[in-house]
This record gives C-alpha cells, structure tokens and sequence, in this order.
C-alpha cells in the first residue's frame, strides 16, 4: 500500500470560458505555470493576475553596479523581480538580504525563488517593516547596496480579499499585514470629519477632501457601516456627483485612487515608516555604498528628494541624483503601472 502512487489532484475549474472573478481563476496564485497565458497577457500590456512586474530594472542595476560578492538588502521584496535579477549580479559568492511585511506574499516569493536555485545561501528572507533596517545591519555589517521599491505590489492590487482596490467589491482593508494594526473601516469609524480630511490632504492632496470626508462621517452618523471597498466608492461616487465637467467621471475616479491611497498610507503608517528608513540608511551603508528608491507618488517622492538633498548637505552622501528618474516610453507602453514610478538615488561620503 505504501508504493500506491498518490491520488492525482484534478486543477480547480470555474464556470464559464471567461471567469470575472479572482477566486475563478486558477491561474492567479501560480501564473508562472501558465508561460502560453502570461505572455499573451503581457503582449497586451497588462500585467497577469497574481504577477508583479518589477520597475526601472535595467536603470536600478545600472546605477546600483553589483557585483559577485558583494552584501546587499532588498528592503521591498514583493514578488521578487528586482532581487531575482540583483541575485544574477551577486553569484558567485554574494549574499541578499530581503525584507517584506506581507505575510502572505512573503512564502510564496521565498518558494518561487528557491525553485530557480536562490535559497538562504544566496538570499535571507525575513518578515519585517523596512524601518527597522537597522536590524539587519546590525548582523551583516555595513551593506554595499540598498533597494527600496515604495510601491503596491500588483498581487495585492488584484486580489480583492486585501481591499486594496476601489474597482471590485472586497473588505475595505488596505493593509499590508491584515494581522497588525486596524483596518481602513475601523479607521473611518473612529475618525472625526477634521482627522478625515486631514489624512485625504496630506496623504494624497485630494481637492475634495472636504466634501468627501462630511459625506462619510455623515453616513456613519445615520448608522450606515462603511466596511467593503465599493461602499466607500459609491459614497466618493454619491459626493462628487455634482461635477460636470466633459471628464466628470475621470474625476471621481481619481478620487477614489487618492482617497484609497490616503486611506492605505495611513493604516500603514507608510510615511512614518519611510522618515525612519531614510534616517537609518547612511548609518547601514558602507562608505560608497549605494541606494535606489522607487517611489510612486509626490508624498513619497518629496521625502525621498528631500532626505536625500538634507543628508548630502550634511556631508553624509557623497552623491544624489540631480533630477527624478522616469521610466522609458517603452517600459510605460509595455507596462501602464510603470507610469508613475520616481526613481531617485544617493551614494554614501
């Protein structure tokens, strides 16, 4: 009985020859099985359901000039992309360190790249917020290079049980780690009308911040529970339906990315986190050493820029980019989400 093969798992199948939804697609936790799918997916500029497609890589490696042996942190690691291709640079004899705080993408990243060969021996995965780089540091020693990739990883924009898209009906969430701190609908029910236009302001410089946040508290005041993605849209939706202009509903949609956006910068304690990273990363930085953040929008871009030019006054950087690095026409052609990437530098005195 024991020589018995095992009883072979039929794949999960879904209704119809066009699945709507991301619990119907078999395909979205393990994308790369389906090579056929993927590149008819990405031949039409789209990025394939559970797939992240890694930014300004060619730019990041140019600047970065890893080379075999050295110690470098990918504090970001996401799906990966970036540290698959660092890890080409590193061998022979090099090590990465990787950082990330989703605990659900974290084992999947960390399987996918020991099937292509890269286990503890070339890279070291650890569940952590990149503010605490200093950990780290503290165990390999100064580090020769320091990636930073600010940005949502796209398997957590399509997913839509994280919450992290107006566009499909999920729970208004939007944390990184679902098992810390409290989500965006507790947020919005244990804020003031103040402290919600506040966040919309400052986390995303929404224009109707104002009118957005009293029609929400207006709506949780009649009893009214704000807890799914698409309630919150429709109430952004119901707010803003006065406009119109020839382009209203670009407008509103607008709207809601910020509104989420402000929404995930918060419960994320993104900012704050980003000021310590920035603090920290001289100190982890061996002399000559390298940094390459990629951020996504002005509010991280400008802390980025400005600790950048603060620290090289000091005398702490020997070097940072003179100008924000975009994307190629051709990588944003191929990739629309690369649209919005900053890519900015900084080489430790």
């Amino acid at each position: 009985m024991d020589d018995q093969e095992p009883k072979r798992v039929r794949r999960q199948r879904y209704s119809g020859t066009h699945p709507k939804t991301f619990k119907e697609k078999y395909k979205e936790l393990t994308p790369e099985q389906y090579t056929a799918d993927i590149q008819k997916v990405l031949s039409q500029g789209r990025t394939p359901a559970g797939m992240h497609r890694s930014i300004c890589v060619k730019e990041i490696l140019e600047f970065l000039q890893i080379i075999p042996g050295q110690i470098g942190l990918d504090a970001t690691l996401g799906y990966g992309g970036h540290s698959l291709e660092i890890l080409k640079c590193l061998h022979p004899g090099g090590r990465l360190f990787a950082i990330d705080v989703d605990p659900f993408e974290l084992p999947r990243t960390k399987d996918r790249l020991a099937a292509l060969g890269y286990g503890p021996e070339a890279i070291l995965i650890r569940k952590m917020n990149f503010s605490c780089i200093d950990q780290i540091a503290s165990e390999t020693g100064p580090l020769n290079f320091v990636l930073a990739d600010l940005g949502v990883s796209s398997m957590q924009i399509d997913n839509p049980d994280r919450g992290f898209s107006f566009k499909v009906e999920g729970p208004l969430d939007l944390r990184l780690n679902p098992k810390s701190g409290k989500s965006a609908a507790s947020l919005l029910k244990n804020s003031s009308q103040d402290q919600l236009e506040d966040i919309f302001v400052t986390n995303a410089d929404e224009p109707y911040a104002e009118l957005i946040s009293t029609t929400i508290i207006s709506k949780i005041k009649k009893g009214i529970d704000i807890s799914t993605t698409t309630h919150l849209r429709n109430i952004i939706w119901e707010a803003l339906d006065f406009l119109v202009s020839t382009n209203r509903n670009d407008e509103i949609k607008k709207s809601c990315q910020r509104c989420f956006q402000a929404l995930r910068i918060e419960v994320n304690d993104e900012f704050g986190a980003l000021d310590k990273f920035l603090e920290k990363l001289p100190a982890v930085l061996e002399t000559g050493g390298r940094v390459a953040i990629l951020s996504f929008h002005s509010g991280e871009d400008r802390r980025v820029k400005k600790s950048f030019q603060k620290l090289f006054r000091e005398g702490q950087y020997s070097a940072v980019a003179p100008d924000l690095i975009r994307p190629s026409v051709e990588e944003c052609n191929a990739n629309p989400r690369a649209r919005s990437a900053k890519f900015r530098w900084a080489i430790k005195a």
